[in-house]
């Protein structure tokens, strides 16, 4: 079982910035961050493998970044240029197999 907690959401203005972490109890080849609003699915904010690669949805790209520390078994998600639409919960999530591992979600709120 993989244990997933995660930190760093908040209240922010728009334009502002924030950043998310997230540990695992395990390495973990890839690691990713979803975004969820009430009503809508779940979907991929970011992620990144081990080797390096890395996905963006399209709404963040050149906004957040996110990066890795494998030695802790840490994700991050900076985002910068926050937009009262990027108000959701946001999970982070890792893929073993055919399984998903979820946080327990943070909420970031961007007020405008």
């Amino acid at each position: 079982q993989v244990r997933l907690v995660e930190s760093g959401g908040g209240l922010v203005q728009a334009g502002g910035s924030l950043r998310l972490s997230c540990a695992a109890s395990i390495s973990i080849n890839r690691m990713g961050w979803y975004r969820q609003t009430p009503g809508k699915q779940r979907e991929l904010v970011a992620d990144i493998t081990y080797s390096g690669t890395i996905n963006y949805g399209d709404s963040v790209k050149g906004r957040f970044t996110i990066s890795r520390d494998s030695a802790k078994k840490t994700v991050y998600l900076q985002m910068n240029s926050l937009k009262p639409e990027d108000t959701a919960v946001y999970y982070c999530n890792v893929r073993i197999l055919a399984s998903d591992y979820w946080g327990q979600g943070t909420q970031v709120t961007v007020s405008s």
